[in-house]
């Protein structure tokens, strides 16, 4: 047996042993309290913090452990590890981009009937485009979404005011984008950093009315090259590196990130998700902002969705402190406390549109760019093996992306290296 299917073996019996351990393992009816584990940096955790010690004010009979991570890999890690030890955290906070392989092994107890039950939440209260995303199975709710984030360009306003460059702003398009990256680009500095990931990629081809796989409910295989239109915004995405040299090559990446070079002020712009707020603010030789993805010619706007929900074991011996404190947390009180951290673009509407959110006296001063682009944002596939699909796309896509390998041969590669990954058993996604 080879390594790769070694691996997959162990991984899927860990999950399977999980789900049939998860009924109890250690745990016990009398145990004390709930578990709570997710990610994130120190802005993050203390907002977590905060909404857990506001939630142990109002339920004092309620004793919360948080147990947090710094990094998704971690997470995965750590909800593998414990899920096979029959010993599951009772919340749990994950992308939807990760979700699938718990989903698919029944490794989560579904918030639908919960949701429907509450008399303090109501679906109309989130944003369909979150709550859709952890619709594991196209109906009921698997998770409840907390935030509703989505691919933007930040951008150094004095660096395009010094080129004499037209701000970004609603409308703009890729010859617009490319525009401001050329003229930004030289004495030292480079006109955008984007990292080479199908998640930086999709919004471009979906503008560009394109897809990248071959079924978006149930894909079988990555479509990069067969559609014009997607292969139109592939190439155009390619080209910032390989042909206009607009984005820092690979060994000026590796040595200093995008994100360093933004915050010194050598990166005109820089695409990213609202993750990046809490470090952009510590910002003080320049103004930035944020602006929406410039749309493709004869195209539609368009962004990705960035989003993590609360989620429930299955299988504990009851799940109703669990609840409380994810009622709690998306409640208007909740989402408040995380929307101060500045990392979160909250997925409950009224909070996203109150002050809380939009306080223009924090940057980014256009935090309003967020809002507008939810009716435009769309969700990778949720499926039991997206994760790895994901994982693997990315590490051969950063191959072509900095010429490692040839376009054409690395595109094609690519696809077909990907493609059995779409047929894993369900829950192989390590």
């Amino acid at each position: 047996m080879s390594r790769f299917r070694r691996y997959v073996a162990l991984v899927t019996a860990a999950l399977l042993l999980g789900v049939a351990g998860c009924g109890g393992g250690n745990r016990t009816e009398d145990q004390d309290g709930i578990t709570v584990v997710l990610f994130g940096d120190a802005e993050e955790i203390a907002g977590y913090r905060s909404l857990v010690d506001a939630f142990t004010d109002a339920h004092p009979d309620v004793a919360v452990t948080l147990s947090p991570v710094a990094s998704q890999d971690e997470l995965m890690a750590r909800l593998t590890t414990s899920f096979a030890g029959g010993q599951p955290p009772d919340v749990f906070l994950l992308n939807y981009r990760r979700y699938g392989q718990f989903a698919a092994q029944q490794a989560i107890e579904p918030v639908q009937s919960y949701l429907d039950r509450s008399t303090a939440l109501d679906e109309s209260d989130f944003s369909p485009r979150a709550l859709d995303a952890f619709r594991f199975d196209g109906k009921a709710l698997t998770c409840l979404p907390q935030n509703m984030s989505s691919l933007v360009v930040y951008y150094n306003a004095d660096l395009f005011t010094a080129k004499g460059v037209p701000l970004p702003k609603a409308g703009w398009t890729w010859d617009d984008f490319l525009s401001a990256a050329r003229a930004l680009t030289g004495d030292g500095k480079y006109g955008s950093g984007v990292e080479p990931s199908i998640a930086r990629l999709a919004p471009f081809v979906w503008s560009n009315r394109g897809e990248f796989v071959d079924d978006p409910t149930r894909p079988t295989a990555l479509t990069l090259t067969g559609d014009p239109a997607t292969r139109t915004a592939v190439d155009w995405f390619l080209d910032l590196q390989l042909k206009h040299h607009v984005v820092p090559p690979d060994a000026e990446e590796q040595s200093e990130s995008s994100e360093a070079r933004f915050l010194r002020g050598t990166l005109g712009m820089y695409l990213n998700s609202r993750v990046a707020v809490p470090t952009l603010r510590t910002i003080d030789g320049f103004t930035w902002d944020a602006a929406p993805l410039p749309v493709a010619p004869g195209g539609v706007p368009a962004s990705i969705l960035h989003s993590d929900a609360y989620c429930m074991s299955a299988g504990l011996p009851d799940h109703d402190d669990a609840w409380r404190l994810i009622e709690f947390a998306m409640g208007e009180q909740g989402q408040r406390i995380l929307a101060g951290s500045g990392r979160t673009v909250p997925s409950r509407l009224d909070v996203a549109n109150s002050p809380a959110f939009l306080d223009p006296a924090k940057p980014p001063k256009s935090s309003q760019v967020y809002l507008d682009a939810e009716p435009h944002l769309r969700a990778t596939p949720r499926t039991g093996t997206w994760s790895r699909v994901e994982r693997e796309t990315d590490a051969l896509l950063k191959e072509v992306f900095y010429g490692r390998v040839g376009r054409e041969e690395g595109l094609r590669n690519l696809e077909e290296k990907v493609r059995p990954l779409f047929t894993l058993p369900a829950g192989a996604d390590g």
